[in-house]
């Protein structure tokens, strides 16, 4: 009895102190405090460190849509497909989606694919209009 209980308090002391847990700050050389604060690409600060981003995919690969959302921040755009599959969109650079981010825009993007269980598992980088 006392085994069980004392297995159930270190559970809820370790959930506990995964919940408080930060997004990282960088992740390789991209920063991801930049990256999080320029919404929408729209003041252009994605566009200097697209680069960093791309050197970094691998290390993203495979991870949880939750962690992808926490790392990299909400989504741009937030689509969800057939069979369960879901995208992530995020701009690099002002468009016409800073106006209005339904607005169909040319603006170069990258998207994040998530498999059905929520594994990301493609990006791909794109400049027509979802």
């Amino acid at each position: 009895m006392k085994t069980s209980y004392f297995r159930i308090c270190l559970a809820v002391v370790i959930l506990g102190f995964a919940a408080c847990s930060t997004a990282p700050d960088k992740i390789g050389n991209l920063d991801l405090q930049k990256w999080r604060g320029d919404r929408g690409g729209c003041k252009n600060e994605r566009l200097g460190i697209q680069n960093e981003f791309k050197a970094v995919e691998e290390q993203l690969k495979g991870k949880f849509i939750d962690d992808i959302g926490e790392i990299l921040g909400r989504p741009d755009i937030h689509q969800l497909g057939e069979r369960n599959l879901k995208y992530y969109v995020y701009f690099f650079e002002k468009g016409p989606q800073c106006e209005n981010i339904m607005s169909k825009s040319e603006a170069a993007k990258v998207v994040l694919k998530f498999n059905a269980v929520g594994l990301l598992s493609e990006i791909t980088y794109q400049t027509r209009p979802l």
